[in-house]
């Protein structure tokens, strides 16, 4: 399974961007903005290829496997230079991000994201569907 993460220009104070799975739109994405030098919760992860796997421990994945019947572990991006524990998930605006890419079904011009959770919920779907079946899974993710 390949997903590609095509940003559009940075703001001031996050990245909006949009996911396509095997060639089919899924959904819109946010991130925190560019910076020359990483600041730690404030700076979008560089552009590349990243491997995808599932993460079933952390503060994260307990939240989200007591909201979620069928959750079988935080989607995280390994490999990330500089970056650890790079997850996808739900959130609206950068202050819900730490580097992570947050979902949504829409996105407003000022960087926001509106339906996040019904974004991540098909998402995941997918994706944790391919890993858990041994199938390999990466993002690709790139600047505009």
């Amino acid at each position: 399974m390949i997903l590609t993460l095509s940003r559009f220009p940075s703001l001031a104070d996050s990245t909006l961007g949009g996911v396509v799975v095997d060639g089919r739109f899924v959904c819109f994405t946010l991130e925190d903005e560019s910076r020359e030098v990483k600041l730690a919760g404030e700076t979008r992860i560089p552009a590349g290829t990243y491997r995808l796997a599932l993460r079933t421990v952390g503060r994260m994945h307990e939240k989200y496997a007591s909201k979620f019947v069928d959750h079988r572990g935080m989607l995280v991006l390994l490999g990330v230079p500089n970056f650890e524990y790079v997850l996808i998930h739900i959130g609206n605006t950068d202050r819900d991000s730490a580097g992570c890419i947050l979902v949504g079904d829409s996105a407003m011009a000022h960087g926001e994201l509106g339906l996040s959770t019904q974004a991540y919920r098909r998402l995941y779907a997918q994706v944790s569907t391919a890993i858990l079946a041994g199938e390999p899974a990466t993002i690709e993710v790139r600047d505009a």
